[in-house]
């Protein structure tokens, strides 16, 4: 009996070594995000802000003006506001299907799974080609902010300064670039905030101005006429030429989506960072449109001179106009880290949409290579390498050329969305044909079909008939400027097709499975060691 004993208690033993060994170990692979790969660290208040951070930018803080001397302030509020709507509708069909399938590249790969590998190619490469150009005028735009306190100095020594650190900062841990990108977007937020009290002031007679109420709605007017038209038709025509400015300005709202796949339960931190990142900016730029149209006259010459520093941002007019002194060299300094945060939300998304094409094959395979920590660091680099572009301003003809990847950006933003529009509705397609209710996702649009539609729709006017002005008259250099974008985004999707002999997705065999984020796994990460150690117990 003894001897029995003495055989039966050291394998019990060894028993509760392994059950203790084995269940660390599990604890240890659940709890921890696997390495070599990105890894869901960001928050939904990391996702709002790197979208604040990558949206709120040159384009309400510079680009407002000369979109106020052509439109005037309704029609330029107007504008804003339409397209908000069309925001609004990107951001509830990328919700559906971000918060369902939270991928790297998000709507980069829908278009692979749910309507053409060639859309998903095509729509992947200009949209990164978008946030890697924006990312060199952004470095432009700050060496030109700096030059409002020293016009002597060259613009490429400002480039070279701040290519460096923004691009280290890209190389940074998820977790830690996502409190970088907080801190920098949140001086946004409060700077915008700042304006709207001193509008409201100023407006009420604080400034040298005296009172003003809605004096220049009044006159010069509400409306801009453009030269094209007569009557009423020229003040639409106004209000249509400012819509892609007013797009670019919006451009990045949909960058919480992008960041998908690095999201910490996304089942829950998806629906809430889309909720939260439209109605921040929503009320951000309309709000500050409102105030730049009652403090600045559309007809002020200064709003067209083409500066791209302080001097040309409709706020500091504003505050020039009120007869400040000190505020515009404060704003200026406030418009410097606006420009290095949304530099900084560039790279990061850019590299993002080119981790999502390596993973569909539309990219090179080393580009989704990532650090132990999760940084991808191949794509980081090649994107943040494009940044070097901003050297082609210091050349007699790069201006010219740059104007050219300007234009991409702007117009590029309309594509995306309309291709995101086009994936929501592929998306539907393939869950009905495949026996998946729209009730039973984790996130559902309250439009449905029907404001997808409507999305489609006008982002496809838009992106079609933003040029109009090249035709009338005819100017071939203007034909091609406004639809660069376009005819690139065409060459790449025909040239795909054509090389690959792609064919559309069966909504029956679209993959709507890969990469869906299980609610356990989410749950193990998120609790504490403690409480996984005995979740772990319990099933032995």
């Amino acid at each position: 009996m003894a001897t029995a004993a003495e055989g039966i208690e050291p394998k019990a033993h060894d028993h509760s070594d392994k059950m203790a060994a084995h269940s660390a170990s599990d604890v240890e692979k659940l709890s921890t995000p696997p390495t070599g790969e990105l890894q869901r660290k960001l928050s939904s208040r990391h996702l709002q802000f790197v979208a604040i951070g990558g949206t709120v930018g040159t384009g309400i803080f510079i680009a407002s003006g000369g979109s106020l001397a052509k439109a005037g302030p309704a029609g330029l509020l107007l504008a804003y506001i339409f397209v908000g709507t069309l925001v609004y509708s990107v951001m509830l069909s990328l919700g559906e299907m971000a918060t369902y399938l939270p991928v790297s590249g998000a709507f980069t790969q829908y278009a692979s799974r749910f309507v053409d590998p060639s859309l998903g190619f095509s729509m992947g490469w200009i949209y990164w080609f978008s946030w890697a150009t924006t990312y060199a005028l952004e470095l432009t735009a700050a060496g030109l902010i700096i030059q409002w306190w020293n016009a002597d100095l060259s613009i490429g020594i400002f480039i070279t300064i701040f290519w460096v650190p923004i691009t280290a900062v890209n190389f940074l841990p998820v977790d830690i670039f996502g409190e970088f990108e907080f801190w920098f977007a949140l001086i946004k937020v409060v700077a915008l905030v700042g304006f709207w009290i001193f509008a409201i002031c100023v407006n009420a007679g604080v400034g040298k101005q005296g009172y003003l109420g809605f004096k220049y709605w009044d006159s010069p007017g509400a409306f801009a006429p453009s030269d094209l038209a007569q009557g009423s038709v020229a003040k639409f025509v106004s209000f249509w030429t400012v819509l892609i400015q007013a797009g670019f300005a919006f451009q990045g709202t949909e960058l919480c989506a992008i960041g998908a796949g690095e999201s910490a339960n996304p089942r829950v931190t998806m629906p809430k960072a889309i909720r939260r990142t439209f109605w921040s900016i929503f009320p951000l730029f309309v709000f500050t449109i409102f105030f730049i149209g009652i403090l600045v006259p559309y007809d002020l010459e200064t709003l067209t001179a083409g500066g791209t520093n302080a001097g040309a941002s409709p706020l500091v007019i504003a505050i020039q106009l009120a007869g400040v002194s000190a505020l515009p060299d404060i704003l200026n300094a406030i418009l410097l880290t606006v420009v290095l945060s949304a530099a900084s939300s560039n790279v990061y998304s850019g590299s993002r949409v080119l981790v999502g094409l390596a993973e569909e094959g539309c990219g090179p395979a080393f580009l989704k290579r990532t650090s132990k920590r999760g940084v991808p660091y191949y794509a980081t680099a090649v994107t943040a390498a494009m940044g070097l572009l901003a050297y082609m301003n210091l050349s007699s003809n790069g201006g010219q050329a740059f104007n050219w990847l300007l234009n991409i950006v702007s117009v590029a933003g309309f594509i995306a969305w309309t291709c995101i529009f086009i994936c929501h509705l592929g998306f539907m397609r393939a869950l009905k044909a495949q026996n998946i209710g729209r009730d039973t996702l984790p996130y559902k649009s309250w439009g449905g079909r029907g404001l997808a539609i409507y999305g489609l729709t006008f982002c496809a006017i838009i992106t079609l008939t933003q040029g109009f002005t090249a035709f009338v008259p005819w100017n071939t250099e203007d034909f091609f400027i406004a639809y660069v974008s376009l005819i690139l985004f065409s060459v790449l999707y025909i040239g795909h097709k054509l090389i690959t002999r792609s064919k559309f997705v069966k909504p029956a065999e679209a993959d709507i499975f890969t990469g869906k984020f299980e609610d356990e796994i989410s749950e193990t990460w998120e609790e504490s060691s403690a409480s996984t150690w005995k979740k772990l117990m319990n099933k032995f």
